[in-house]
């Protein structure tokens, strides 16, 4: 669990999955910003093929959902969102594995861009189209931590505007608000796209397990492993049966494949 007090300022521990996640955001940002500097047009084209568009992602262009977190036009937004990225996920990795919070991120990012995408094919179809605008940034990401924490530590209290002690369900409920205004604006597919990442965080916070899908997924993969190599023994048990008849000798087997002794049915032994 972290260890805040009533108002925590301080920054995590800059660690561990948090590291890995700003500083490859951080490298990103560098690496488009060299490329504006050096050729303009391409920078350019590299950010909007790389963004997440849903016209474009529509047409063939699957990798943006994947990509577009790591566009960073703009150092000023890129600093808020790294600072906070830090903040929120070192917050979370002081009580949960890696491979948690690194799904609640990924998974945050993906519903971020399932919702732009389901919003504009949505008002297409409705003959209600709505300007496109390309997604950038790790906001939505950032949303799904903050969701987290709203759920998982809602009593915590953070400053906000380094001032104000408030608690983190008022802070997300805040945010949201905010977001929900923004439907009403000019950037209205831009706004569902936020209520996206922070649902599908929600929904990962729900549902995933503590140590994250990896360790699900491996879970399942060793014992579906072992399960084949049982399999396997009690077949080579059977037939080692009727070889040991035919010999004219007898062995049993339990339904494991393990021998058992007919004189000493000890079945600690073999659990």
């Amino acid at each position: 669990m972290p260890r805040f007090g009533a108002t925590p300022f301080a920054f995590p521990d800059f660690r561990g999955v948090t590291r890995r996640l700003v500083l490859a955001n951080l490298i990103a940002y560098f690496l488009l910003a060299l490329a504006q500097m050096a050729v303009p047009a391409t920078a350019y084209t590299l950010a909007s093929a790389f963004a997440f568009t849903p016209g474009a992602f529509l047409h063939g262009w699957f990798w943006q959902p994947f990509t577009y977190s790591l566009v960073h036009p703009n150092l000023y937004g890129t600093l808020f969102e790294l600072l906070s990225l830090w903040f929120l996920a070192g917050f979370l990795e002081a009580g949960h594995s890696s491979s948690w919070i690194t799904g609640l991120f990924t998974v945050s990012v993906l519903g971020t861009a399932v919702a732009a995408a389901a919003i504009y094919v949505c008002s297409g179809a409705l003959g209600l189209p709505i300007a496109q605008i390309p997604l950038s940034g790790c906001v939505g990401g950032i949303f799904g931590l903050l969701v987290a924490i709203g759920l998982l530590y809602g009593d915590t209290e953070f400053l906000l505007f380094f001032v104000i002690g408030i608690k983190a369900r008022y802070l997300v409920a805040i945010y949201a608000l905010i977001t929900v205004a923004m439907l009403f604006g000019q950037q209205k597919m831009y706004a569902f796209a936020q209520l996206g990442g922070a649902l599908a965080g929600l929904l990962w916070v729900r549902i995933a397990p503590p140590r994250g899908i990896t360790f699900l997924f491996s879970e399942h993969w060793f014992a579906l492993r072992n399960r084949y190599y049982r399999w396997k023994r009690r077949r080579a048990a059977r037939k080692f049966e009727v070889y040991m008849r035919s010999q004219g000798r007898t062995v049993r087997f339990d339904g494991n494949g393990r021998p058992m002794d007919k004189d000493h049915d000890d079945k600690k032994r073999w659990n």
